[in-house]
């Protein structure tokens, strides 16, 4: 249930500022098109930073992973999450996995969240 719920507050993290921001997405947007959409319209893609700006390297690499966030709890939640049915008897990860995940998609929340306010201001 923790990584299902984490997939979904990046993708609602992600359509309200598209919507704040004048850019609805498409209702059949999944998590990773949201992300890139969201990364987009924030400015937050390795080409928009000015190759001056110190630790250019760094903070591309770390942008370019926000993508990979999205995408692994996505691949997470189809195998592990409720939205799915599964087997009575099948397994699923454990509490640090979870506890992962939930940690990952909130990170990814609150700095999209936070950069669309600081450039709202």
């Amino acid at each position: 249930m923790a990584i299902g719920t984490a997939k979904e507050i990046i993708e609602t993290t992600c359509r309200t500022i598209l919507e704040e921001r004048g850019k609805p997405a498409d209702m059949d947007a999944d998590v990773g098109q949201l992300v890139r959409k969201t990364r987009e319209i924030l400015d937050l893609v390795p080409e928009t930073i000015p190759q001056s700006s110190r630790g250019i390297n760094s903070i591309s690499r770390i942008l370019g992973s926000l993508g990979g966030v999205s995408q692994g709890l996505a691949e997470l939640r189809n195998l592990y999450g409720t939205g799915h049915g599964k087997h009575g008897k099948s397994g699923g990860p454990s509490p640090r996995h979870a506890r992962l995940a939930v940690g990952a998609a909130s990170t990814l929340a609150t700095f999209l969240f936070e950069t669309h306010s600081e450039r709202d201001e």
